[in-house]
């Protein structure tokens, strides 16, 4: 079916960028499996190998490839950078009409990449993503704590993109060059992969998946990937996804952030008073402290930071919306108390409406 279908496309370019990181055990086998591909006439191919500064011989060993195969391009980092870093480069100088990810360590099968680019080449998809968890070719057993980090995050990042992918963290991911042309990548290390994903769902680009097979290694075999990663991972679900979330759901985000900031000012109010400073100055000094972190709070993980103003004009616009609130925080508590209302009452009225104008006046003024 594969070679039919192929009979009746014109023939195209794939670029498939191979970040490596001392893989001298696994790169020349990988790379020789990548050029059983161009056996089809009808698919050229530019393989870019991207040496993450390696420590053993794996840069010399893609020279030794780069000079026996035109195909082959070597580009080099002078300090270790991550994954994501070495895929940035990759794409910046790929030139085929589609872009593949290949991994130098052979946990996924590069004659698969073929069936990958099909729905690219026919015109149905922008981005094909290779699943381990679809069935169809064989898995290796590895990792039950793996295996239900990736559901939690691939969970996450469908609720958060509005996907219904099985597989987010998957290496195998192919692209049409144009179509992320003008996507920054800005993970430099495994945080690629749900970056990635969160930039090509809010470009609404045609997303498809397609099951492939999985020889999965150990960390005794040279795996590298860690649960710092993992945490990584999920940050950068919220990092690259809160600033599209309807906006009910992204207050109740914002609700979780003045939730900490809070903690934060109450903690700092009660660490002051006992050291005996004063309480204009403690209550002066916590809320500071508190506002900043929420400021930093939310450029991490909830808006898009400069995306109205530079640093400067978007300090001062948070700084003076901060102020407004709190002016009328004062206003409304006072009129209250002043009508009769009990003061404790008062103040948590005048606090939900201060927490409302702080939502709206950092997503539609600041942020």
């Amino acid at each position: 079916m594969t070679n039919l279908r192929s009979a009746y496309m014109s023939p195209a370019t794939l670029s498939i960028i191979v970040p490596c990181f001392d893989e001298e055990r696994t790169l020349q086998s990988c790379i020789e499996r990548v050029l059983e591909l161009k056996h089809e006439d009808d698919l050229s191919l530019e393989i870019i190998i991207v040496d993450d500064c390696s420590r053993d011989r794996s840069l010399a060993i893609a020279r030794e490839l780069e000079a026996r195969h035109p195909e082959i391009r070597v580009l080099q980092h002078v300090r270790n950078q991550g994954k994501g870093a070495a895929l940035r480069t990759g794409f910046r100088e790929a030139t085929g009409e589609f872009v593949a990810v290949q991994d130098a360590d052979l946990e996924y099968n590069p004659l698969e990449l073929r069936k990958l680019v099909e729905p690219l080449r026919d015109g149905r998809a922008d981005v094909v993503i290779g699943s381990r968890f679809k069935g169809s070719g064989p898995h290796r057993v590895l990792y039950f704590w793996h295996y239900v980090g990736n559901a939690i995050l691939t969970f996450l990042s469908n609720m958060f993109t509005d996907l219904n992918l099985t597989d987010m963290e998957s290496c195998y991911k192919v692209f049409r060059r144009e179509a992320i042309r003008d996507i920054q990548i800005e993970e430099d290390r495994f945080g690629f992969e749900p970056e990635i994903v969160a930039k090509v769902a809010h470009k609404k680009l045609r997303i498809y998946e397609m099951a492939i097979s999985y020889d999965g290694r150990t960390y005794a075999e040279g795996k590298k990937i860690n649960w710092r990663d993992g945490v990584r991972a999920l940050y950068c679900i919220f990092r690259y996804n809160s600033y599209h979330l309807p906006l009910p759901i992204q207050f109740f985000a914002y609700l979780v952030i003045g939730f900490i900031a809070g903690l934060v000012n109450l903690a700092i109010f009660l660490g002051l008073l006992g050291f005996g400073v004063s309480l204009p100055v403690s209550t002066l000094s916590a809320f500071v402290i508190a506002a900043a972190v929420n400021y930093f709070l939310c450029i991490a993980l909830l808006f898009r930071h400069k995306a109205r103003w530079k640093t400067t004009g978007e300090i001062i616009a948070y700084i003076l919306v901060v102020a407004t609130a709190g002016v009328v925080d004062l206003g409304i508590t006072s009129a209250l108390v002043a009508i009769g209302t009990a003061a404790w009452l008062a103040k948590i009225l005048a606090s939900i409406i201060g927490v409302v104008l702080n939502y709206l006046g950092r997503r539609y003024l600041v942020f």
